[in-house]
């Protein structure tokens, strides 16, 4: 068991590091965040933080501040798969950052059985959601380069 364990999580690392490096694709001068969301060891889809498809690529008003239509990293990802013919059916997302409480409701209502995610988001509701839901939820906080 603690070899399947090791493997596990050798993955996760390598999930999270192509995570971290999408999330640098990110116009977001606050905070970059990337997703991968992977089923069967295939990355099915992709995503991080910015503004819908035919907007500005800025991220923030003048005062700094997020602008409201910005999407999350991972609800860029489920909404990508949403326009194909995959499923999210029984994936794992892993994501640099952990959901909000609105994508937590996206992420379960989409199949999604495990999140893998990097640094804590500032509010964990999102976190509590989805343990509620029966969602596996893993920290993995330290990458090794």
């Amino acid at each position: 068991m603690e070899i399947k364990e090791e493997k596990l999580n050798k993955y996760d690392k390598a999930y999270l590091r192509i995570a971290r490096e999408w999330s640098r694709l990110s116009y977001c001068n606050r905070r970059k965040v990337g997703a991968i969301i992977v089923k069967d060891r295939m990355i099915i889809s992709d995503g991080y933080n910015g503004t819908p498809s035919g907007f500005e690529n800025c991220c923030e008003d003048t005062e700094g501040l997020t602008k409201w239509y910005v999407l999350h990293a991972e609800a860029n990802a489920v909404l990508k798969v949403a326009r194909s013919t995959q499923s999210c059916e029984g994936a794992t997302l892993y994501i640099t950052m952990s959901p909000c409480k609105d994508c937590s409701k996206l992420i379960h209502q989409s199949g999604i059985k495990r999140v893998v995610y990097q640094e804590d988001y500032k509010d964990n509701s999102g976190i509590a959601f989805l343990e509620r839901a029966g969602v596996i939820v893993d920290c993995v906080p330290h990458l090794d380069e």
